[in-house]
């Protein structure tokens, strides 16, 4: 059963029975939970649909209602950083309380929620809306899960997703460390190979040792680069 909220009206009647809605029949790519003391605010969670620029993200979001709900629209934000919304700010949007003259008190909160995905995926500008790089969207969404994590609000009402945003992170660190380790032992075996060459040609001449010092040299120089590279790309991909 939902939560009771602070309003005993109408909205909250009406709040309590699209929460229910919402438990049989959830809006894909999106989960809701009203706060317990007040049920006219409610926090969302937006996962990346696959096939879009916030794939692997996580978004957290909230809706204000008003005390005369679903006769008012509400305010919608967006809390995670995400490229397309600015975060904390009030969303001009069709379903917002920008526009109660649009509005329509047969939408649901899954009506509301349906449609901020759509226009998230979108490029339209609107009041409250940024324009952002590709590339800025996509590191964002990586960059999602752990900035959720430090939200209480968040961790409270989405233990599911908490942990797995917890779960991915440990991925995530287990792949770079993994990664690191590789590039290390194929820059081992480089240098490795360059001394065994050396071992095996003898002792030559005065040039020889010099050609093999060089090379020894040229191994050593090999192996710290890869090392660097490697660091460089371990730290982009962790950005």
């Amino acid at each position: 059963m939902a939560p009771r909220g602070a309003a005993n009206t109408t909205a909250a009647s009406r709040l309590r029975q699209d929460y229910m809605r919402l438990k049989r029949d959830p809006v894909p790519y999106i989960v809701a939970e009203p706060l317990p003391a007040n049920i006219l605010e409610w926090h969302y969670v937006v996962s990346g649909p696959d096939d879009s620029l916030y794939a692997g993200g996580s978004y957290h979001g909230k809706l204000v209602f008003p005390s005369e709900f679903p006769f008012k629209p509400p305010s919608i934000y967006m809390i995670t950083p995400n490229g397309r919304f600015k975060t904390n700010t009030r969303l001009c949007l069709s379903i917002s309380d920008y526009h109660p003259d649009t509005w329509n008190p047969a939408w649901s909160v899954a009506t509301i929620l349906t449609g901020l995905l759509s226009f998230m995926l979108e490029k339209s500008p609107t009041l409250g809306s940024i324009e952002t790089s590709d590339t800025e969207k996509r590191s964002l969404a990586l960059k999602s899960h752990e900035f959720n994590l430090a939200n209480k609000i968040w961790l409270e009402l989405f233990p599911e997703q908490a942990q797995s945003s917890r779960d991915l992170l440990e991925r995530r660190r287990l792949e770079r460390l993994e990664r690191k380790r590789l590039a290390l032992t194929q820059g081992q075996s480089i240098l490795n190979g360059t001394n065994s060459g050396d071992t095996h040609q003898g002792h030559g001449n005065g040039l020889y040792s010099a050609v093999a010092n060089f090379l020894v040299i040229g191994g050593f120089a090999a192996f710290a680069l890869i090392v660097q590279y490697v660091l460089q790309t371990i730290s982009v991909t962790a950005e």
